[in-house]
């Protein structure tokens, strides 16, 4: 995208003699700083709207697909303004936990059993008082998947559930094992790769409400998880359809790019810890199987994931495990629409790993790239407190598939 009409030459020759005007006249008394800034806020504005605002790449090999966003989901093929004063991909990641609003929403929780005798926490928001649904037994239903340590009190996923409340629908968030306040009752939590206790969710779902419309939502890891599930089970899903935000796509590119000295520095010691705190009030139960004290010396994600995920869900290696966990290997079977939205700054899943060629030869998969955003970042306006472009790519992609969607189920 460049500035409508934008001549560089004639831009500087005009700003460099408006400038060495004022300078003259500031040697009499007149400020010299005002017009200095109002130079570099004309240049910064150009370089703005040239080099950072810009159209999303959309891939999609579908032309019906392609047709059906462009209608229903317009936001895809607008222009992504980022936040003008903080647009970077570090900075958009780092911020957003703290800059974005945390709307209020009052959850029911439910605890259901697994076959292998563990629990998994539900946060439902059944959003009875909706109007364009009144009968709960036919309101459609978005199951929402937090990323690697998050919870149903994720800004990111309550800005979700506020976005399908005023549409009317319902939603229900999947806490994975352990991380909700709930004990453990076997010693097992998750990976990115075991779709069990997803797959025992969705049933569960859909078992209690099967008349109503459902769909999926996944952010980071929790869009691993989906898609890593998707490709598992084709179309043998009840699900409609699927959104996936900031997902990695290639596990060993993104541990790669986390353990560059700012990145391990600003991100990667800090989600070890993460992880490390996650399982510390479960330690009397891990225990059994776990040398903790290694765990929790670990100071990179792979050095956990080596120690204690890898070991848990019984591959030889962690190379096997990242392997199995990495979506790109199994989005050719991929069987229902799928919409997935990345930032190719995005530091926790690289621009170069985004699996573009193997979305163009899935009819069912659309790919969103913005160049900017970082990782669930996607800030944008003066002061970004509320609505992010993911979150209007969101209300836009889940109102579609709710209310148009037979135009593409069928593809």
């Amino acid at each position: 995208a460049r500035c409508p009409a934008m001549d560089w030459q004639v831009l500087t020759r005009e700003l460099s003699l408006y400038l060495e005007s004022q300078v003259r006249v500031g040697l009499f008394g007149s400020g010299v700083g005002l017009s200095l800034v109002l130079g570099f806020g004309v240049a910064y504005a150009c370089y703005y709207l040239s080099s950072i605002a810009k159209k999303p790449q959309l891939v999609a090999s579908n032309d019906r697909f392609c047709r059906f966003l462009e209608e229903h989901c317009p936001v895809v093929t607008e222009t992504y303004y980022p936040t003008i004063w903080c647009w970077e991909g570090r900075v958009q990641t780092l911020l957003r936990p703290f800059i974005t609003s945390r709307p209020q929403v009052q959850y029911r929780n439910e605890l259901i059993k697994t076959a292998d005798g563990g629990q998994i926490s539900l946060d439902w928001f059944d959003n009875n008082g909706s109007l364009y649904y009144p009968d709960a037994s036919t309101r459609p239903t978005v199951l929402l998947l937090p990323g690697l340590t998050g919870t149903s009190k994720e800004s990111y996923i309550l800005h979700m559930i506020h976005q399908s409340g005023t549409l009317g629908y319902r939603c229900v968030v999947f806490n994975n094992r352990g991380i909700a306040g709930e004990e453990l009752l076997t010693p097992r939590t998750y990976c990115a790769a075991n779709t069990e206790d997803l797959e025992a969710v969705i049933h569960h779902v859909h078992s209690l409400h099967p008349s109503a419309p459902f769909m999926a939502a996944g952010v980071s890891m929790g869009g691993m998880l989906l898609l890593n599930y998707l490709g598992k089970a084709g179309r043998d899903t009840p699900l409609m359809a699927a959104a996936i935000f900031s997902a990695g796509w290639n596990v060993f590119e993104s541990v790669e790019s986390l353990e560059k000295p700012l990145n391990w520095l600003l991100f990667n010691y800090y989600l070890t810890t993460c992880l490390q705190s996650s399982i510390s009030r479960h330690r009397q139960m891990l225990e059994e199987l776990f040398d903790m004290d290694l765990v929790m010396k670990a100071r990179t994600v792979r050095e956990f994931d080596k120690q204690f995920t890898s070991v848990m869900f019984g591959y030889p290696t962690i190379d096997d495990y990242y392997e199995d966990a990495s979506p790109c290997r199994k989005l050719k079977s991929v069987g229902i629409p799928v919409l997935c939205l990345n930032s190719v700054d995005d530091v926790f899943s690289p621009g170069h790993a985004i699996p573009v060629e193997a979305a163009k030869q899935n009819a069912n998969v659309a790919l969103v790239l913005t160049s900017c955003g970082g990782h669930i970042g996607f800030l944008e306006g003066i002061w970004p407190r509320k609505c992010t472009y993911m979150d209007r790519v969101f209300k836009q992609f889940v109102q579609a598939v709710f209310e148009h969607g037979e135009k593409i189920l069928s593809v």
